[in-house]
């Protein structure tokens, strides 16, 4: 069960990580960036978020693997 769930997590991790990626290169993260000096809100909690469900996940995989 814990090697689904870290699977799946890290799926989400990595898709989260690719879609901050790609707002960070967004229009109005420039926009952001050139007025705040960082990008968006938005892309910052995606790439936090992806981080963590990744790490979350490779644990759980990783974990589940090793009670096997």
């Amino acid at each position: 069960m814990h090697r689904m769930l870290g699977a799946g997590l890290l799926a989400a991790g990595i898709v989260l990580i690719i879609f901050g990626i790609n707002a960070s290169e967004s229009f109005a993260s420039d926009v952001s960036r050139f007025f705040n000096g960082s990008p968006t809100d938005k892309t910052i909690w995606m790439l936090v978020g992806g981080a963590a469900s990744l790490l979350l996940g490779l644990f759980l995989v990783l974990r589940g693997a090793r009670n096997s």
